[in-house]
């Protein structure tokens, strides 16, 4: 389907049910449980960090920690705790403070998505928090790029103190900022009472934005110089800004990893018999789920003080269950902040004109089926075919045709193919053809991580016969060294994390990635199926090279079949 073409939206109703559940649950984990981290109470010294850098922000003095070629300042406050009457509220500035606030901790993480059987909460409501790494010393007379990182983790899990920037700043010579903003019931819910409240955790990103134009030359950034960049939930709040009119001069550039504005998974991508995902929400649909999730709380009807009195009144543990926290991670349109569907402003043109670098890994939705495989096996050609059928009902028989379980190693990996392709890969060059048609001359840029033997992250399932190769989130640890795997990175994969960070951060200083000492990397014709044009990111000799992506993911079939 073209990205001009409106189709009916799949509706949700107030509650994800069923085997839904235990897949976003799996997802939010791994973002939640990552690296393994300890968080202080915001402002709290660390014992061991007493010395560092200081450095004055517009809010007040800020005492990082010295790493000999870098410093971090972590768990700065770019906006007021969130809690009590500011609850469901768009975010406030933080107060200022006297002294030297200490910066060498991160702060908690916003709450997550709970585990299945967890007790406490994890995180916590006073979460609006940033962290900053900045190399040493600080340039004369010249401003480095900045590069603001918003996490994954399906909009329930992840923080931006789970990412250690240290390799970005020092090689690529910019400031990194990485961001917790409010996940879940805290960062997406609405109500009648609300009326066209923005999504709050994309209202976070942005005044995290604002801070960072405040105060990014403070830390030897160039304000004027923002690149946006994101993975998985956090590429899809990057494509909501690209769209969103209060996000105007905030970014310069946008990088978005795994995740677009067309980006959708088909009924059962995520075990039979789940609906079909869609990553943004009405307004009334939010709205008719909150009113459900009121009286379920026992708040009353209506939409007046009297319930969002009650609502904001309840415990962080009484709102943090499971149920709660998966029925509200679509962020709404149909506010101030985001007007329409995201998908619909693009393929209309109303999208900001900064550079774009978009693209995704080889694999994607190996990560979804192997985390799902041992609560619903897919081992013969019946299995696939029935998830076919479940999925694409009578296009199945077409899809079928396009990729033969004969032609997989086995029948998993090849439902992985469908879903990678129809949900990641095609969807990501349909969304780079709707910037190109009404942006012909914005750079933008295509890629796709392809190392088939790329390290897998902590917290996967092994399964039989099922390699993960490139699948969604494994780019991670060649960009960020402390993200957790199975087996350190080789000396081809090393080269590899190494040019792919020099590509990100020339892409942030001049919009362009290339350089004179790298691979060249053309401009994305998302058009042409005879372009090779994505440029393929692999370690080894002749692994970075443009690639007809369009072609060997089956995208002509897929644009073929509403979406």
């Amino acid at each position: 389907m073209s990205p001009t073409t409106t189709a009916p939206r799949p509706r949700r109703g107030p509650w994800i049910r069923g085997a839904l559940f235990p897949a976003l649950c799996a997802v939010a984990l791994l973002a939640a449980t990552a690296v393994p981290a300890t968080a202080a109470q915001p402002g709290a010294p660390h014992p061991a960090r007493q010395s560092g850098t200081v450095v004055r922000t517009d809010h007040g003095l800020v005492r990082g920690v010295s790493h000999g070629s870098y410093t971090t300042f972590d768990g700065i406050p770019y906006a007021a705790p969130p809690t009590g009457p500011l609850r469901w509220r768009a975010p406030v500035p933080a107060a200022p403070w006297h002294g030297v606030r200490d910066a060498t901790t991160p702060a908690q993480r916003c709450v997550q998505m709970p585990a299945p059987g967890a007790g406490a909460v994890l995180g916590s409501e006073d979460c609006l928090y940033l962290n900053v790494t900045a190399p040493k010393p600080k340039p004369a007379g010249q401003k480095r790029p900045v590069l603001v990182w918003m996490h994954g983790g399906a909009f329930l899990g992840g923080s931006g103190g789970d990412y250690s920037a240290g390799q970005l700043a020092v090689r690529g010579d910019a400031v990194v900022v990485t961001v917790n903003y409010r996940l879940g019931i805290f960062g997406y819910f609405g109500h009648p009472g609300l009326g066209s409240a923005p999504p709050f955790g994309l209202a976070d990103q942005q005044a995290a934005l604002r801070w960072v134009r405040a105060n990014a030359e403070r830390f030897g950034g160039d304000p004027r110089g923002v690149t946006l960049f994101g993975e998985s939930a956090g590429a899809l709040g990057i494509c909501a800004h690209l769209t969103s009119p209060t996000a105007a001069g905030l970014f310069q550039r946008a990088v978005l990893q795994s995740g677009s504005c067309l980006t959708s998974f088909p009924r059962g991508a995520l075990g039979p018999g789940t609906p079909a995902y869609e990553p943004f929400a009405s307004q009334a649909d939010v709205q008719t789920a909150g009113a459900a999730a009121a009286g379920q709380l026992g708040c009353p009807a209506g939409g007046g003080d009297e319930v969002l009195a009650c609502l904001r009144g309840q415990s962080t543990d009484r709102l943090a269950t499971a149920q709660l926290m998966q029925s509200f991670n679509r962020p709404a349109f149909g506010n101030a902040l985001l007007p329409e569907a995201p998908d619909r402003a693009l393929a209309s043109g109303r999208f900001h004109r900064v550079p774009v670098m978009l693209g995704t890994n080889h694999d994607e939705m190996r990560m979804f089926v192997g985390l799902s495989l041992a609560a619903f096996p897919l081992r013969t050609e019946s299995d696939y075919r029935a998830r076919l059928v479940d999925a694409f009902g009578p296009a199945a028989p077409a899809v079928e045709a396009q990729y033969p379980a004969a032609h997989h190693p086995t029948p998993a990996l090849a439902w992985a193919a469908v879903l990678t392709d129809r949900s990641f890969a095609c969807t990501t060059l349909a969304a780079g053809r709707a910037i190109a048609a009404r942006a012909p001359g914005l750079p933008l840029y295509g890629y796709e991580f392809s190392d088939p033997d790329a390290p897998v992250l902590t917290g996967l399932p092994a399964n039989p016969d099922f390699p993960y190769g490139a699948a969604h989130g494994f780019e991670m640890p060649f960009l960020f060294s402390s993200f957790p795997t199975d087996r350190p990175l080789t000396d081809a994969q090393r080269a590899l994390s190494d040019r792919m960070v020099d590509y990100w951060t020339d892409f942030a200083r001049t919009g362009n990635p290339n350089a004179s000492d790298a691979p060249f990397w053309p401009r994305l014709h998302p058009s042409s199926p005879l372009a090779r044009s994505v440029q393929s990111l692999a370690p080894g000799a002749g692994g970075i090279r443009p690639v007809d992506a369009r072609t060997a993911h089956h995208c002509s079939f897929w644009d073929s079949l509403p979406r």
